[in-house]
């Protein structure tokens, strides 16, 4: 039996949220338990749980660690309503919606997360897809960059009563700058240094997301597919404590302004 614990509260360990994107619950459970004490975040994805449905959202606390279900809500605020009323029972941590919903959803499903969870579950907007590029969005009658339409989409967020967001490496700068330090901004299209992009193409390293403002980074196939996933796991929290440390050094008054 493992010895492994759940991994301390801000510790860069606790930022690391590991999507679960295995075929089935036996292979998403195996994988879970070679990262226990290794992650603070398990994130259920719509693979998986398309497949196995509720019993997957029981993994994360089996292994001690938070659940983030990652459904990707887009509906008519009635039935997004609905679906996070019956989402809040399992004591998942965050669950995505699409900032493309409209504010009326978007309110709908906080207003609802905070009364079913007593303020546990975290509503996280889902801005541009980091598989998206300003080529992309510009093919569906989006105006500018990607990076611009995600800041449009997290402002309406906001004022809707979001308070978390999905963002990609390439915007989450800006995002901090405008939302400020009340924001939970989570990171995909994260890979650690000298790891494949693979579909993703708006990216950057740990310690860049860090250091950018991202408070959570989502890492799936550079942990997964590793020959050791918990040391694929360590070196992420050795970079995520890198990012920090250049972020606190950035916020740090210069010698000059101290005198």
């Amino acid at each position: 039996m493992s010895t492994a614990t759940a991994a301390a509260v801000d510790s860069p360990e606790s930022r690391i949220i590991f999507a679960l994107d295995f075929p089935g619950l036996a292979e998403a459970r195996a994988g879970a338990s070679l990262v226990r004490g290794c992650v603070g975040v398990l994130k259920v994805g719509l693979e998986l749980f398309v497949k196995e449905g509720p019993p997957a959202l029981t993994l994360a606390r089996d292994a001690e660690a938070g659940l983030f279900a990652d459904l990707k809500l887009h509906d008519i605020p009635e039935t997004v309503e609905r679906a996070v009323a019956s989402l809040a029972p399992a004591g998942a941590r965050f669950v995505t919606v699409h900032a493309a919903g409209g504010a009326a959803m978007l309110s709908r499903a906080v207003e609802r997360a905070a009364r079913d969870s007593n303020g546990q579950l975290m509503v996280l907007a889902v801005t541009v897809l980091t598989s998206l590029d300003d080529a992309d969005v510009q093919a569906q009658g989006v105006a500018g960059r990607a990076q611009d339409h995600a800041v449009r989409l997290a402002l309406l967020a906001w004022s809707a009563g979001v308070r978390g967001f999905v963002c990609s490496p390439a915007e989450v700068a800006r995002l901090r700058a405008e939302l400020g330090p009340e924001a939970t901004l989570v990171t995909p299209g994260v890979r650690p240094a000298g790891s494949a992009t693979h579909d993703q193409k708006r990216v950057a390293t740990p310690e860049e997301a860090m250091a950018q403002g991202a408070d959570y980074v989502v890492v799936g196939r550079p942990i997964r597919d590793a020959n050791d996933p918990a040391e694929a796991a360590r070196a992420v929290a050795r970079e995520i404590a890198a990012g920090l440390e250049r972020r606190r050094a950035a916020a740090a008054p210069s010698s000059t302004a101290r005198r």
